[in-house]
């Protein structure tokens, strides 16, 4: 008889997953708050910065929502933000020390995050760590 193969939930009562998320909507609301200002007082200043600071927090968002929504669809938008940000933050992090003029003004993911004590960098393998710690077994 086959076995039936079953998901850990993403979302959980309490605990690793929970609090996953709600560092994703704090840095979704945080990194949203400045991108906007950002975008709306200064976006000649550093517009490649401001920029990037605005596509990381469409990612922070999507990540957040993903990772809160139980079922496959929910894991598989999680793990295509999560994987986006790593990517994001180690590329912009590696370019933004390559190429520093472009940086007047920091972004979340510049500096691998420096600016945010570094969470940016750890975030997404907390997520990818999370999703895989919750994949389906079987």
């Amino acid at each position: 008889m086959a076995e039936l193969r079953t998901e850990r939930p993403t979302r959980t009562n309490a605990g690793p997953g929970r609090l996953l998320i709600a560092v994703y909507l704090l840095f979704a609301i945080a990194a949203t708050s400045r991108a906007g200002l950002q975008i709306l007082t200064r976006f000649d200043e550093a517009p490649l910065a401001y920029l990037l600071s605005a596509l990381a927090a469409v990612v922070y968002i999507v990540a957040a929502v993903g990772l809160a929504r139980a079922g496959h669809a929910g894991r598989r938008v999680a793990l295509a933000c999560c994987t986006a940000e790593l990517v994001g933050v180690l590329g912009v992090g590696a370019f933004s020390l390559a190429r520093p003029d472009l940086f007047p003004d920091e972004t979340v993911w510049s500096g691998f995050g420096s600016g945010y004590g570094y969470i940016p960098l750890v975030l997404p393998v907390l997520g990818l760590a999370w999703l895989w710690f919750t994949r389906a077994r079987g």
